[in-house]
C-alpha cells in the first residue's frame, strides 16, 4: 500500500490530479519555490524550543506528547503534539506560521482530522477536536470540533489516493475552475 501523508488527502481534496501527476506520473510540483511553506517548515524547528505551557494549562492537558511521529496502514504524519484532555479524550495540537484571519481554511479542518485518525488508531482512544496556534497572531489558541464526518472525509480520501495510485487512475479534476489558475500543473493538464 502507498503510505500517504496529510499534505497527500488535502491536496487530493484540493483536485484528485495532484495525485495523479505527482504520484503515478512522478511530476513534481517543486513547493521548495513556495516561500509560505518554507517559511512555516522553519517556524516548525524554531517553535520546539519556545515555552507554550500557557496554552496548555489554559485547555486542561493532563499530558502531552511533542512531535509524534505516527502511522496507521494508510497514513503516517508528525502530530506536533498529542494532548490528553480531562475529560478522556485526546486531541491534536498543530502550529500555524499564520495570523487567524476569523475563518478556519478547510486544509487546516482536513490536516487536524488526518491526525486525529492517526492519533486513534495508535492510542485507542477518542479524539473529538483538534487545537491549532497561530503564530502570526501571538500565539491565539484556537479550538476545532472534529466529528465521524471529517474523519470519514479523511478515509474515503485515503483510499481514493490509494486507487489512483495503485491502478494508474486518471481522476477528474476538481469542478471549481478557480483553482486551476494557480496550480503548478496547470500548463500539462487537460480541464
Amino acid at each position: 500500500m502507498f503510505s500517504i501523508t496529510p499534505s497527500h488527502i488535502i491536496q487530493y481534496l484540493y483536485c484528485p490530479r495532484f495525485t495523479f501527476f505527482e504520484y503515478v506520473l512522478r511530476i513534481p510540483q517543486f513547493e521548495e519555490k513556495n516561500h509560505k511553506v518554507m517559511k512555516g517548515r522553519e517556524m516548525h524547528e524554531l517553535k520546539s524550543g519556545q515555552n507554550v505551557e500557557y496554552l496548555r494549562r489554559r485547555i486542561g492537558v493532563t499530558d502531552k506528547r511533542i512531535n509524534q511521529y505516527l502511522t496507521n496502514p494508510w497514513l503516517r504524519g508528525e502530530v506536533d503534539e498529542v494532548l490528553w484532555l480531562p475529560d478522556g479524550t485526546l486531541a491534536p495540537l498543530d502550529y500555524k506560521f499564520a495570523r487567524c484571519e476569523g475563518h478556519l481554511y478547510e486544509t487546516y479542518r482536513t490536516q487536524l482530522a488526518c491526525y486525529a485518525w492517526l492519533i486513534e488508531s495508535n492510542y485507542g482512544m477518542p479524539v473529538n477536536r483538534g487545537y491549532l496556534v497561530y503564530t502570526r497572531s501571538n500565539h491565539f489558541l484556537l479550538e476545532v470540533p472534529i466529528g465521524r464526518k471529517e474523519l470519514e472525509q479523511v478515509k474515503s480520501a485515503a483510499l481514493a489516493i490509494g486507487r489512483i495510485v495503485q491502478k494508474n487512475e486518471y481522476p477528474k479534476a476538481t469542478k471549481v475552475r478557480q483553482r486551476c489558475v494557480h496550480c503548478t500543473y496547470r500548463n500539462i493538464c487537460p480541464q
